[in-house]
């Protein structure tokens, strides 16, 4: 008897001839798995790791913040003091490897500057340098590590300091993005606040009547504690502060109240600064408010409410309708008032002949294209331990709805930026430390 030969893969049916095919794809498949296990792991993807983290620098003109250049937005910018040295630096979050940084310059850029990383923002590794740079959109490959990216500017190109459109951080991916930045639970609502008691009363007004001491009717000052007719901004920066923060020197005054002749000092005072009455991407572009800004809020000489945006209620009295009038609070209860500032800045001024027309109230939920920079809404919150008849009651400027207040911003720059970075624009409640 003949053996029979195996059937070759011509003779074998159809059917059967798939199946093989199919075992044989799935072998090449799992042989490449194999390969390229055994060549090791694929590169890890290059991503943004500096969009959004905290960034700081040697100093910022005007409302040009270091965290401009780290927000993704080419429309906005860092800009720094006209002079050399100058630097802006981004934290990670934690060290990550760097591949490649993106500088997008405006026209006053640096034509010396480093790359630098670290670990403790203290000591730093340059990992690029650049000499008689021409400024524009560069992208820079670089091999380094670090938590901390550094831009360090040595010279200048022009008369006027330097300034970023974006300072980006590329990296590995690591198989997770940056850490997001410490702190407990987030509450959503765009806030960090300053309580800041009863300092004294003078009739003085250092924005209405600069130099004029006594020309003024009776103001209650809180904050810092040296406001008077001569204040100006070296001044309250040399001064001390009430406010819990201390660090925030600003001052803050309203006219007295006054319960039967006899003035009546708040129990509490609490200045809020809000990111809030406007777009979600209009808080997203909030500036801190410039050193010496000054913002008076309401109409001191308003003849009723029509004039007036004050606001007066009864704490833990919610069926007392509210008014901008006194109001008639029930016995053991205290009277408030609130006052919102007006958060639009014209971009220029710190203050104006009438002292309110560099500043403006939101329209549409947005800036008025005359006033186009977004800073925090002040919003001032006065308790005072005051019930019963209206009539009792008198503002050393009048009726209820002439209340109004004064504010002169002394915030250390480097503190209001990044509450304004870490709080309102990431809409964040934060504390009186600025941290939530």
């Amino acid at each position: 008897m003949q053996p029979v030969a195996p059937p070759t893969a011509r003779s074998r049916p159809p059917r059967q001839r798939l199946r093989l095919a199919a075992l044989g794809t799935a072998l090449v498949a799992l042989l490449g798995t194999y390969l390229a296990i055994g060549a090791g792991p694929a590169a890890a993807a290059e991503i943004t790791l500096s969009q959004g983290r905290p960034a700081t620098a040697s100093s910022v003109e005007g409302a040009y913040a270091a965290s401009a250049a780290v927000d993704g937005n080419a429309g906005t910018r860092w800009s720094s003091a006209f002079s050399d040295p100058q630097w802006i630096q981004v934290d990670l979050g934690s060290a990550r490897p760097i591949s490649r940084v993106a500088l997008n310059w405006e026209a006053a850029y640096a034509s010396d500057f480093r790359i630098q990383t670290s670990t403790d923002a203290t000591n730093w590794t340059t990992i690029h340098t650049t000499v008689n740079g021409t400024g524009g959109s560069k992208s820079i490959t670089v091999a380094g590590n670090g938590r901390y990216v550094r831009l360090h500017s040595t010279k200048r190109a022009t008369a006027y300091g330097v300034s970023l459109w974006e300072f980006q951080v590329f990296g590995d991916d690591g198989g997770a993005p940056p850490p997001p930045p410490p702190g407990g639970p987030i509450v959503r609502v765009a806030e960090f606040p300053a309580d800041c008691p009863f300092s004294h009363r003078l009739p003085d007004d250092p924005i209405i009547y600069p130099r004029l001491a006594g020309a003024s009717h009776m103001h209650s000052f809180f904050g810092n504690t040296s406001t008077n007719a001569n204040s100006d901004y070296t001044s309250l920066a040399n001064a001390s502060s009430n406010c819990n923060p201390a660090i925030d020197l600003s001052s803050y005054w309203v006219p007295t109240l006054y319960n039967n002749n006899v003035p009546v000092e708040p129990t509490i005072a609490t200045f809020y600064y809000l990111g809030e009455g406007v777009r979600a991407d209009v808080v997203a572009q909030t500036q801190p408010m410039p050193l010496g800004l000054k913002i008076v809020a309401g109409n001191a000489r308003a003849t009723g409410g029509d004039d007036s945006i004050a606001r007066w209620s009864c704490l833990h009295a919610g069926h007392i309708p509210p008014g901008k009038d006194f109001v008639n609070c029930p016995a053991g209860t205290q009277m408030e008032s609130y006052l919102d500032f007006p958060q639009c800045w014209n971009g220029r001024d710190l203050d104006s002949p009438d002292h309110k027309s560099h500043m403006a109230y939101p329209v549409n939920q947005g800036c008025p294209s005359t006033h186009p920079v977004h800073v925090p809404k002040l919003r001032q919150v006065l308790r005072y331990p005051v019930n019963g008849n209206p009539a009792n009651f008198r503002l050393a400027s009048g009726p209820g709805y002439t209340m109004h207040g004064d504010f002169f911003n002394a915030w250390p720059a480097a503190e209001m930026e990044r509450r304004v970075r870490d709080c309102i624009r990431p809409v964040i409640k934060c504390n009186h430390d600025g941290r939530y």
